[in-house]
């Protein structure tokens, strides 16, 4: 169904056809199942990771559906994991439209969209109505007119308030499209602010300990793909030494090199083929510096079975896709839940776990 109805979406403009998408999921979330095949993952491709099941790698990308209304549709596309927002503790419109493009020649996106959401009172509302089992990320970052020095303040009023409905938080200090939120992403600013969160984190699962299973939710990490390898391995180092849970390589970038859309010119992150090399290449390189101690999500430019594994294999637990998903549709998820089970078995591994960090063995 997708294949018929992508054309008239990719003649709307970008967020429109977004939106419309997105509400059509809100609404009649069984609506999904015309567009995805329906699947049971194989065995081999189960994972635990923070205490969590993943009866696949597969995931969604934090900033499809950012205030959580879809989350039951997007479940019924065969997602094991879905990471929610960019959420804010209060709502913000986001910067001026156009601020979605196409790169079709690329098969590629920039957006620009600046945190836009309905806030961490709105999110957390439209968690509680999930009826669907799976594991939902929360991905948390600061208003845009709060100033740098204060931005820990921002995050941990989110960990306060949305800590009851997330199975992991992440923190997002890499986004391109706040003004100056990368610079959270320095030694100075990053681990004292890490420091902050995991501190209100430990608070939050003290106050939650008189459950029948205590809730204890992860706290990772979504690094930039422009920060140089030397600054990744040493802030990966740090974060390793303050017991960060997980890392997410990585979110979109800045750069254009080898594209051929004219809309490459439009500011923003980038995001799809383009990203594959790098995203790989900062997940083997996390890996190797945390000597695989800690799980990391693969993100970028993830469209087949191939390019999944390749993350896998360089170090990646788990995969998350976004515009691949936009181009593909529905049916990617079961295309890479399928083509990896045949990978593993090509390479003779019995489950997915002997695969992660493969590349370095």
């Amino acid at each position: 169904m997708y294949r018929l109805i992508r054309p008239l979406l990719f003649r709307m403009s970008p967020e429109t056809a977004h939106h419309l998408v997105l509400r059509g999921l809100s609404l009649a979330p069984r609506f999904a199942a015309l567009a995805a095949p329906k699947f049971t993952a194989p065995q081999a491709l189960k994972q635990q990771l923070w205490n969590l099941s993943f009866p696949h790698p597969i995931g969604l990308a934090a900033g499809l559906d950012k205030d959580g209304i879809a989350v039951n549709g997007l479940l019924r596309c065969g997602f094991s994991f879905i990471e929610v927002g960019t959420v804010t503790p209060k709502p913000q419109p986001g910067n001026p439209s156009p601020r979605l493009f196409r790169l079709v020649e690329d098969e590629a996106l920039v957006n620009r969209m600046g945190f836009n959401n309905q806030g961490a009172d709105a999110l957390g509302r439209n968690l509680l109505r999930r009826k669907l089992p799976g594991v939902i990320g929360v991905n948390i970052g600061k208003n845009k007119t709060t100033p740098n020095a204060q931005a820990v303040d921002d995050y941990v009023q989110l960990v306060d308030r949305l800590y009851r409905v997330a199975d992991y938080m992440t923190v997002n200090v890499s986004s391109p499209n706040t003004p100056g939120l990368r610079d959270l992403q320095s030694e100075d600013w990053l681990i004292p602010l890490l420091q902050a969160v995991k501190e209100a984190r430990d608070k939050q699962y003290q106050a939650h300990l008189d459950k029948v299973v205590p809730h204890w939710v992860p706290i990772l990490v979504k690094l930039a793909p422009d920060l140089p390898d030397t600054t990744l391995r040493s802030l990966a180092r740090r974060m390793i030494d303050i017991g960060i849970d997980g890392l997410i390589a990585t979110n979109t970038t800045i750069g254009r090199d080898g594209l051929l859309s004219p809309l490459q010119r439009e500011t923003g992150g980038l995001s799809g083929r383009p990203l594959r090399k790098r995203s790989t290449e900062v997940v083997s390189l996390l890996y190797q510096e945390t000597a695989g101690r800690i799980p990391i999500i693969g993100s970028g430019g993830v469209f087949s079975a191939e390019d999944a594994y390749e993350k896998i294999r360089a170090g990646a637990s788990l995969v998350q896709v976004y515009t691949g998903f936009i181009y593909k549709g529905p049916r990617l998820v079961k295309e890479l839940v399928d083509g990896l089970d045949q990978l593993l078995k090509a390479d003779g591994f019995r489950c997915i776990v002997d695969a992660v960090g493969a590349d370095h063995r």
